[in-house]
Parts: structure tokens; sequence; C-alpha cells
């Protein structure tokens, strides 16, 4: 695994890629506006989803699956960087969430 940079929910920039590494269950209820989903499981199955040269900020409820995700892509050539304390960051920051499931997001 290779070394990726932490960066805090506010240094995400506006229109960035954000990839949520988060089982089904979590996604359905509650997710990063624009983010796109791929858990961390499927994630070498999906690679090809991703483009390499795209910045990818990777989220998951509080940033360890996001880490070994930014690890596992930097390994595989793609800038990817680790969104610190994830979903739960991202709530607390006020940060626009949806959820798939038509109830008022939530994060767990």
């Amino acid at each position: 695994m290779s070394d990726f940079e932490t960066v805090s929910v506010e240094q995400v920039p506006a229109g960035a890629l954000i990839l949520d590494v988060r089982e089904d269950y979590e996604w359905v209820e509650g997710h990063a506006v624009g983010a796109i989903h791929i858990p961390l499981a499927e994630l070498p199955l999906r690679i090809d989803e991703l483009d390499p040269d795209v910045d990818t900020y990777i989220i998951c409820r509080t940033g360890g699956r996001s880490a070994q995700a930014a690890a596992w892509l930097v390994g595989q050539g793609y800038t990817a960087l680790n969104i610190a304390g994830g979903s739960g960051a991202w709530l607390e920051a006020g940060l626009a969430l949806a959820s798939e499931n038509g109830q008022e997001p939530n994060v767990r």
C-alpha cells in the first residue's frame, strides 16, 4: 500500500469527485450530495468506473475504510485523498446530504 493524503471535509473542493465506500445500507440512509457509491469490497472489481486522472476524495463513516481505499487506489496509480472523520464529520460540518430512502438523511 502507498502513502495518501488526508484532508478535512472543509478542504474538499466544490464539485470534487467523492467516492463513498460504505455498505449499501449506509449509503441508502445518507451520503454526501453528488457522491458516487462503490462499497470497499467491490472496489477492485469496479476500479474502471473511476478516472485515474481525476482527484478522488474518499469517504466512509469515520475514515477507516476510506483510508484503506485511498491507500489501495494510490497503489494502483490513482490520485486518492482520504476525508478525515468521514460522513460523521461531513454531517457535523453541515454539508449537504441526500438519502435514497425518502427519509431525512442519516449517517451511521
